[in-house]
């Protein structure tokens, strides 16, 4: 019996060796795989295929991009032709920045003649935010990857309550597993309300795994096509830094006036009509056309979006894209950081290159397997003179880039993997002296309250830790 057993696992080993071999996106992810399905018998199996499978081109999303191609190409092809245009008015503005600006797909769009407002932490968010969501006349649309059923959660909801009384269209996606404790509860209470409520991929228990490798990462508000947010802060009590919570929560987050929320708005319906089986088309309701003669500031936004459904890792691409057009300075925050070799390339190129990178992580990462794979990078980091801070007030959970104190970069995309290929994402590219420089004074403020590593001291680390992080540097591909 145990040689019939033996020699099945053998052929179903072998077979999944084929397939890892053949469908694997970069060598480095098929020897991670390969290395977890050989050294784990049976559990590394059924670990690569629960997270394992990119579902990039698949059947996964195959209805999504049916209904986005069937419902949005006339859209997205002005969104396109703005977005050109938009760029090439502006190209001497923009400077040597201009390469990125002209990165036009289905999932990178510029507009002018925005106001964004820069949001520290939650305290500043949420204010803006209620603000906003009580202005609501004709629509609100809401998505988050984690909403909480606690105070703000539930402050929240009563206001999206009270507005779908009002005859405002309220519409609010939730990811089924970062938002899963409101399942039974505030998403109940909004649908008996009448605002529309859908997670955005429903988790069931046969397909749980690769279900929730696939997660819907995205931090969207959108109020009657005029006003949008976007950035880190997901919806719970404990980004609001005040005396109820003993952690010190640091994140950043933006409000966005003016057609880059048309953007925005874009990715929310392609999003919507995937989830909720609708076909909500352009119209005037969702993307007004009027814009104010005189705006109160012409920033140049870039909503950039990317996800299974994507031809391209758009959000990668556009932050290396920045990081090899600075010349001077980049300021990095992030709280997951196990970059692929494309993008740690793409630091070490600019660091040898002359440019001065600093990176701010958190001092204590939320994952113990997570620390050790990104200490794991660090080592050529320093080497070639990268600034790497570890924040020690808090928790720093921003996911923020500034190049040259001339662009900045505030979104939901982390600096690793998942955020790259596996969840949906979206960033904004603020082509903005004013905004970049603030941005750059709140990193400056933060890197005071944070420990900076040196290459000597790296070095005389345990040799048992410098084991350990090589191991999980062997798995960096798969986090």
């Amino acid at each position: 019996m145990s040689v019939v057993f033996l020699t099945l696992y053998l052929i179903v080993l072998l077979a999944v060796c084929y397939r890892i071999l053949f469908y694997a996106d970069t060598p480095s992810k098929a020897l991670a795989y390969l290395f977890l399905v050989v050294i784990f018998p049976v559990a590394g199996i059924i670990l690569y295929f629960s997270i394992g499978l990119n579902y990039r081109k698949r059947k996964l999303y195959k209805k999504k991009l049916e209904i986005d191609k069937e419902i949005f190409p006339k859209l997205t092809e002005k969104l396109i032709s703005r977005s050109t245009d938009v760029s090439s008015r502006h190209k001497k503005s923009i400077g040597y920045f201009y390469p990125l600006a002209n990165f036009h797909s289905h999932q990178g769009f510029l507009s002018d003649n925005n106001t964004v407002q820069l949001l520290i932490n939650g305290e500043e968010k949420f204010a803006e935010v209620l603000k906003s969501l009580k202005s609501a006349k004709q629509h609100i649309h809401i998505q988050y990857y984690i909403y909480e059923n606690d105070e703000i959660g539930n402050k929240i909801a009563q206001i999206l309550i009270d507005k779908a009384k009002e005859g405002v269209e309220v519409r609010f996606i939730y990811d089924d597993f970062g938002s899963k404790n409101i399942r039974n509860n505030i998403v109940k209470k909004l649908k008996e309300s009448g605002v529309e409520a859908r997670p955005f991929y429903k988790i069931n228990l046969i397909l749980l795994a690769n279900r929730i490798n696939y997660r819907n990462h995205r931090k969207i508000i959108i109020i009657d096509g005029t006003e949008g947010y976007v950035g880190g802060i997901n919806v719970a009590d404990k980004y609001i830094n005040n005396k109820k919570n003993k952690l010190f929560w640091r994140d950043t987050h933006l409000k966005i006036t003016g057609p880059a929320v048309f953007n925005l708005q874009f990715v929310f319906l392609t999003d919507w009509n995937f989830c909720a089986n609708q076909n909500i088309a352009f119209s005037r309701t969702y993307f007004p056309i009027s814009t104010p003669e005189k705006p109160s500031s012409n920033q140049l936004v870039q909503i950039v979006s990317s996800g299974p459904d994507s031809d391209y890792q758009n959000i990668k691409y556009t932050l290396i894209q920045a990081i090899l057009l600075a010349k001077d300075e980049i300021c990095i925050t992030t709280p997951y950081f196990i970059p692929d070799k494309s993008f740690s390339d793409a630091i070490i190129i600019a660091a040898l290159s002359g440019v001065k990178i600093k990176l701010l992580i958190p001092g204590v990462s939320d994952s113990w397997t997570v620390n050790l794979a990104s200490h794991s990078f660090f080592q050529d980091l320093l080497n070639a003179g990268v600034e790497i801070y570890k924040y020690q007030k808090g928790f720093v959970h921003a996911k923020t880039m500034v190049c040259d104190k001339k662009i900045m970069v505030v979104g939901t995309a982390n600096l690793d993997n998942r955020s790259f290929d596996l969840n949906f994402e979206i960033n904004a590219v603020v082509f903005d002296e004013k905004a970049a420089q603030k941005l750059a004074e709140v990193f400056y403020e933060d890197i005071q309250n944070a420990t900076p590593l040196t290459l000597e001291i790296w070095k005389k680390r345990p040799f048992y830790i410098r084991f350990f992080e090589r191991v999980f540097h062997l798995f960096s591909p798969l986090m």
